[in-house]
């Protein structure tokens, strides 16, 4: 451990004896694991080659994602790594941008990624055997960290430069992000001038930061594209069949989100309350549509976790009081989620069988993502205390980027899921699926019924094949 971190230590085992009046454990966080709460230090600024210097053989690291993935920080981890011939340090994400260096080839045996979710640099890396993915709903990770399921070493995070009061903003992403914190013995930061100052649970006071590492660069961008006339049919479905007026929404970011998005102009009195939020929310809220007026929690707030986009939405979150961060402990909570007015959960996914079995995580045995938030929203919007929650699956019927045995696009609709799929979102959980061919409702419904709503919303060249397969599983027709 650095002289820093055991000076940090101390200090705080002498403040919760101050405080408390007998001494106690000194242990890291002894008094508080806020790291909002500040001290009498400062960090110390290094390089990134420096700064990592404190990692060492057999640590687990845990590194912040999406558009605040620290990436020169973690090539200089992965050159410390390999010079330093170091051995078995366990690399812990949600989901990262950029490349991911120490998940290379070369790496393997010094560094072993560990992932919550698997982004695109991570799949090659797992689906080789030289990383590790971990089944676990979005909500729970926090408590990964917080009971010492995995005890963390070092972490290492981005944030925005501190203000005159010594604050940094963890910016565009909470996720998980303080419970790592609260339990990391050091703690190291890229402090970006590119990211955007939030509020909320987005605090951390610099003097929690053992070690600082000014690094100014442009924040990963998903550019906006325009829906094709799929992803358009697929967001009027839903725009005009399942969201009321006064709703509060969840969507991620994909081009399916976007489209519903822009069929919600005429909409009034809507709420944001999601893990995610794309660029579509922007004229919404500019137009006076979202105004989270009716929220139960929350009230006239957009609550998100983390976000990614490009920099008109960055731009839009930077300073912005109206949008307020939170762990997905809170944001993905059921209970929380279920108690807001009309909660209307839209997700996607790779595949659905007959039944209403949803595959999210994997394409047959190949891991694609993982469980993420769609089970936490699917199931608080079920459970909407006012009855009106709506849990949707939105995806395109057909997969154009892969035929059949008969030479046609693939269907999404499916007499059984693929062998070695991942189920993310059991049939029980199914309730709304919607293509562009339209809306089945699946809750309450038998076998039998649910194959007939599904066929009914798949490509039309799939409709008899499926209802021949249909019969085959089921043994009786597909019918209402």
């Amino acid at each position: 451990m650095s002289v820093s971190a055991v000076n940090r230590i101390g200090l705080r085992a002498k403040i919760w004896n101050s405080l408390a009046g007998r001494v106690g454990p000194k242990t890291y966080f002894t008094y508080t694991p806020q790291v909002s709460q500040v001290l009498d230090r400062e960090p110390k600024w290094v390089s990134a080659d420096e700064a990592v210097q404190c990692i060492k053989s057999d640590n687990t690291v845990f590194v912040s994602g999406a558009a605040t993935t620290p990436i020169e920080i973690l090539r200089s981890m992965t050159d410390h790594g390999k010079q330093k011939q170091l051995k078995n340090i366990r690399v812990c994400s949600i989901h990262t941008e950029f490349e991911s260096p120490y998940s290379s080839p070369e790496c393997e045996g010094i560094f072993r990624p560990m992932a919550f979710f698997i982004s695109s640099n991570m799949r090659k890396c797992i689906n080789e055997g030289r990383g590790d993915a971990v089944p676990i709903f979005l909500h729970d990770i926090p408590y990964v960290f917080e009971r010492n399921v995995i005890p963390v070493d070092v972490s290492i995070i981005s944030v925005s430069p501190p203000d005159h009061h010594g604050f940094c903003s963890l910016g565009t992403s909470v996720d998980c992000i303080r419970s790592a914190l609260g339990k990391s013995k050091i703690i190291i930061a890229q402090v970006n001038n590119c990211i955007p100052r939030t509020f909320g649970e987005a605090i951390i006071h610099q003097s929690h930061i053992d070690y600082a590492v000014r690094c100014d660069r442009e924040l990963p961008a998903h550019e906006h594209k325009d829906p094709n006339p799929t992803e358009t049919a697929i967001g009027k479905h839903i725009a005009d069949n399942l969201v009321e007026d006064g709703a509060t929404l969840q969507m991620g970011i994909g081009a399916i989100p976007d489209a519903t998005l822009t069929c919600l102009k005429d909409h009034k009195d809507l709420g944001i309350h999601s893990e995610m939020f794309s660029l579509g929310v922007i004229d919404l809220v500019n137009s006076g549509v979202i105004t989270n007026h009716n929220k139960t929690f929350d009230k006239g707030l957009i609550v998100t976790s983390f976000l990614m986009g490009n920099k008109k939405l960055y731009d839009f979150v930077d300073n912005n009081p109206l949008i307020c961060m939170r762990q997905v402990s809170y944001t993905n909570n059921v209970h929380i989620i279920s108690q807001q007015p009309k909660m209307t959960a839209i997700n996607s996914c790779i595949e659905v069988d007959l039944t209403g079995q949803i595959v999210s995580g994997s394409i047959g045995y190949r891991l694609y993502s993982g469980y993420g938030g769609q089970v936490d929203f699917i199931r608080g919007a079920a459970e909407g205390f006012d009855g009106k929650g709506k849990p949707i699956i939105a995806l395109g019927s057909v997969n154009p980027k892969t035929k059949d045995a008969r030479g046609l696009p693939s269907s999404k609709i499916v007499p059984k899921i693929q062998e070695g799929a991942t189920v993310v979102t059991t049939s029980a959980h199914a309730h709304y699926i919607v293509t562009e061919f339209g809306v089945a409702s699946l809750f309450g419904k038998s076998l039998r019924q649910r194959a007939h709503a599904l066929i009914n919303i798949a490509h039309p060249d799939h409709r008899e094949w499926l209802e021949k397969e249909a019969f085959n599983r089921l043994k009786v027709m597909p019918s209402a």
